[in-house]
């Protein structure tokens, strides 16, 4: 499943003056995101506000963001969520929207144990023809999705990868380990991408893309060439961009920052806010540093 590439664009939903999702400039974005570097976008994931969004506006950004990009990039479609039932049927929705593959998070809230997290997973993939990728982010969602766990699930046929935001690199390492050759894992935490390629990663879906895109894909195309120096100069040179898209929640920097480069994306729906002012004034300071690749 290389087709999705190995940088993808985890994006934000532009939102109108009243609120409203701003589809129009949605497609504009995923365009802009694969000029700038990405081989892929994620729609309606944690950076697309998806507990806000409803099913009506998330099978709307899948289909019409598929239609804007086309065979230029693939289109991931956020469908997971506490619900197996919800998760099963959005997912098979998205299938038929055009997605091109579903990330399915683990469940929040309820904490399930790894024999329900394997049963979940496996009768949200065997609904539907679509890869899907796991997406373990337990700072959010509470329950993590053991590396056993996601080894059991990688024997499913359409399973074809994961999205690891842990930080626990141990963790990664024996996923890659035990998994499939072809088991693709992404890093979720920008400041992983590279060490978690050096110890077997695929690559990463990225909310730094939204500004640095094509800085990003350079680091990783220096490291697939052998250019390790290189590779670990420009990771070190963007670590202060990601620190500031992450000094609050997610995706609070990252659209204040992308409205701040001259690409309207509006505010975030509550409870999510604008940043403080003290919060804003880092963002800012941090990106005088930086070419901003997105146009």
């Amino acid at each position: 499943m290389s087709k999705f590439g190995r940088l993808i664009t985890a994006m934000v939903t532009p939102f109108g003056a009243n609120g409203e999702v701003d589809y129009a400039q949605a497609k504009k974005l995923a365009l802009a995101l694969i000029n700038s570097g990405s081989d892929g976008v994620v729609v309606s994931g944690t950076t697309g506000e998806s507990p806000t969004l409803t099913k009506e506006e998330k099978l709307r950004l899948f289909s019409e963001i598929k239609q804007a990009v086309g065979d230029r990039g693939t289109v991931i479609a956020g469908t997971g969520s506490y619900s197996t039932d919800e998760s099963i049927k959005l997912t098979r929705e998205a299938e038929q929207a055009g997605a091109d593959g579903s990330l399915l998070v683990v469940p929040y809230y309820n904490k399930p144990t790894p024999e329900g997290l394997v049963a979940h997973f496996t009768a949200i993939a065997k609904s539907t023809r679509l890869p899907c990728i796991l997406y373990n982010v337990p700072s959010r969602t509470v329950t993590n999705l053991a590396s056993e766990t996601v080894i059991k699930l990688s024997k499913v046929d359409n399973i074809i990868g994961v999205k690891e935001a842990s930080a626990n690199f141990e963790q990664t390492a024996k996923i890659i380990q035990g998994a499939p050759a072809d088991f693709l894992v992404y890093s979720g935490n920008d400041g992983d991408t590279l060490p978690l390629m050096a110890i077997g990663a695929y690559g990463v879906i990225s909310v730094a893309s939204h500004l640095v895109g094509n800085q990003i894909k350079a680091m990783i195309e220096a490291f697939l060439k052998g250019d390790t120096r290189q590779a670990a100069a420009e990771h070190r040179r963007l670590l202060p961009l990601v620190n500031a898209l992450f000094l609050v929640s997610n995706p609070i920097p990252v659209k204040y920052a992308v409205n701040k480069a001259g690409f309207r994306v509006g505010q975030p729906r509550l409870p999510l806010t604008t940043p403080d002012e003290q919060t804003a004034g880092k963002i800012d300071a941090c990106l005088k540093d930086y070419k901003i690749d997105l146009l």
